[in-house]
């Protein structure tokens, strides 16, 4: 959800062409941003640059309608799987306000139908209310984060079938890793006023019935801790099976692969993993996983070794 251009698409294909083993991967290219916006770099001098490509071929800056359907057909053709956009601003990015609309809703619909088009799944990176309700408005299929989302939004989220992704444990890890890193206060105000609110609207969410499946904002912390945001889940209002079924046949449903994951049975792939005891009775023994299986063939069995 957010990779350089475009690696995730290399890293997808050389896995499915068995050059290296890894998982399915849904590959996005870079997010798509407005100029001085959350995905654009700021605050430093014209003349810095941080880009494999030369400005002719920008993959992610966006200002008008014209130039969105532009960005999203480009990245189709590089192979993308599904589009990321940055429907407001952001926490971890400079001179931007997490609740601060970066695109019209005119503007989101066209990066909407642009990628329903080509037949590919849309996210928003959205966490202000009015960004959130504009994105669901325009037919995004998901909200990544949603951390101010009002009573209007879950309605909206709710009315639409629109996912909910929101990536609550990363908050912790944020606030107690940033004085070791030196994160700007910029940054970490941010994260205090947002990761309260997110948490808080996540319960919201749950009550409401919106649907929801599991996405942790990993790359933020370090990648494999991605289970430690069920505990999470939980705490703030889900069952233990309403958290693992964010995580597998809601999340299948979300990207449109239904037909092939998210659901142990016949005709789909044997993904499966295994942990030593019950998740429902303790989510946190799917941090601890002693067995992996995809598509049937074993690449992780701890028990071998006891």
């Amino acid at each position: 959800m957010g990779s350089q251009p475009f690696l995730a698409v290399d890293l997808r294909n050389t896995i499915n062409e068995g050059f290296i083993p890894g998982p399915r991967i849904v590959a996005s290219g870079p997010g798509i941003s407005i100029t001085g916006g959350h995905g654009d770099l700021n605050n430093f001098s014209p003349q810095t640059r941080v880009s494999m490509f030369p400005e002719e071929r920008n993959f992610q800056i966006a200002d008008d309608a014209s130039q969105i359907r532009h960005v999203v057909r480009a990245q189709v053709k590089y192979g993308v799987d599904v589009i990321k956009i940055l429907a407001t601003g952001g926490v971890l990015s400079k001179g931007d306000s997490p609740g601060a609309p970066q695109f019209s809703f005119e503007e989101l619909k066209a990066a909407a139908d642009t990628a329903h088009m080509a037949g590919r799944k849309i996210a928003a990176h959205a966490h202000g209310s009015e960004g959130i309700k504009n994105a669901i408005l325009a037919g995004i299929d998901s909200i990544e984060h949603a951390s101010l989302i009002d009573d209007e939004g879950l309605r909206l989220a709710k009315e639409h079938g629109t996912y909910l992704v929101m990536d609550i444990y990363n908050d912790d890890y944020i606030l107690n890793e940033a004085p070791k890193v030196g994160l700007p206060q910029e940054n970490i105000e941010k994260e205090k006023m947002v990761g309260r609110l997110q948490r808080e609207n996540f319960e919201k969410a749950v009550k409401a019935g919106v649907k929801m499946a599991f996405g942790t904002d990993a790359g933020v912390y370090p990648h494999g801790d991605n289970a430690k945001q069920f505990y999470y889940m939980v705490k703030f209002g889900m069952t233990p099976g309403q958290a693992i079924r964010a995580a597998t046949s809601s999340a299948a449903d979300l990207i449109g692969r239904s037909q092939d994951v998210g659901t142990i049975e016949p005709g789909k792939f044997a993904d499966i993993i295994a942990v030593q005891s019950d998740p429902l009775a303790d989510v946190r023994a799917l941090e601890h996983v002693d067995f992996v299986m995809k598509g049937g063939t074993i690449y992780k069995d701890l028990r071998q070794k006891q």
